[in-house]
């Protein structure tokens, strides 16, 4: 088999104890060094003290790994290696090359391993004026056809939050509010829109995955919006104002196609004097808890 399961991973699928999938964007992309590495050892460290295992997933030299040593997080960390969506991996193995998993790559190798939970920070999605551009987040149709639970504080607020909710009706695939009826904006706890659906507890989700089995329904995700708490968010009217002036840096500039999301990201960081990479991990940090919690939830059966 092509693909590499570390020996804890594989050892706790077997034994039905919990896991929880980690993407490495946010360590190779992300943040800066060293604090990148900083970061991935704790929330490895935030899944363990949950009672969980941790399977960060990136492809090195070719090979597609779920579940890295501290060595090879440290090559995600300090190497200079590519962000791979799902489209990317048949080539990045071709060619032997190492990369950083996006949601979409992720998500269809923990899938593969055999992991059912999945933690990140916000998804991608429909992008603003795609009727022009036709923009739309990989993640939104590989999570329409991947069964596999995506705890996130919703999708970027960068992007067109109504868009992807409907984009995200359309495809099939389904979205709860994790104890809020609003649907989180990423650094905002509330984007100003609601979600048909709340679970409370993890035991709840765990009971959605089960049903979604028992349906024996197309292989689509559960998404599992968790708000960044009200007390780390981004300032709403700081957010409101930065953001206006990053798309009109971007349609002054140019800036089109897969640039645009890490353009924005970027303006966001450095007009905000951090505060937006502040809320963005503690969103990824309650992401990461909850999605232990909802494991171990479901490795109860």
């Amino acid at each position: 088999m092509v693909l590499v399961v570390s020996e804890e991973v594989r050892e706790a699928i077997g034994a039905r104890r919990p896991v929880v999938a980690l993407e490495s964007t946010i360590i190779a992309h992300g943040l800066p060094r060293p604090r990148n590495l900083e970061v991935a050892l704790e929330l490895e460290e935030a899944v363990r003290r949950e009672g969980a295992v941790p399977a960060t997933v990136a492809v090195l030299d070719g090979r597609p790994r779920v579940g890295l040593d501290k060595e090879e997080l440290e090559r995600v960390a300090n190497e200079d290696i590519r962000k791979l969506g799902h489209r990317d991996l048949p080539l990045a193995m071709a060619a032997g090359v190492s990369g950083a998993t996006t949601v979409s790559a992720t998500a269809q190798l923990a899938a593969l391993a055999g992991i059912r939970v999945f933690a990140t920070g916000g998804l991608g999605g429909v992008h603003r004026e795609w009727t022009v551009t036709q923009d739309e987040s990989a993640d939104l149709g590989l999570l329409a056809r991947t069964r596999i639970t995506v705890v996130c504080a919703g999708v970027k607020s960068i992007l067109d939050v109504p868009a992807t909710l409907q984009r995200l009706e359309t495809l099939g695939v389904a979205v709860a509010g994790y104890g809020t009826h609003r649907f989180p904006g990423f650094y905002l706890a509330d984007s100003g829109h609601p979600v048909d659906w709340t679970l409370d507890t993890p035991a709840q989700v765990a009971a959605v995955m089960r049903a979604q089995d028992a349906l024996d329904a197309p292989e689509s995700a559960l998404i599992v919006a968790n708000p960044v708490p009200e007390a780390e968010q981004l300032d709403p009217a700081l957010h409101g104002r930065v953001l206006a002036d990053a798309l009109r840096a971007c349609a002054e500039r140019g800036v089109t196609g897969q640039a645009v999301t890490p353009f924005l990201l970027d303006y966001l960081v450095r007009h905000t004097d951090g505060a937006s990479l502040h809320a963005n991990l503690a969103a990824v940090r309650g992401n990461v808890r909850l999605a232990a919690r909802i494991a171990t939830a479901w490795a109860r059966g």
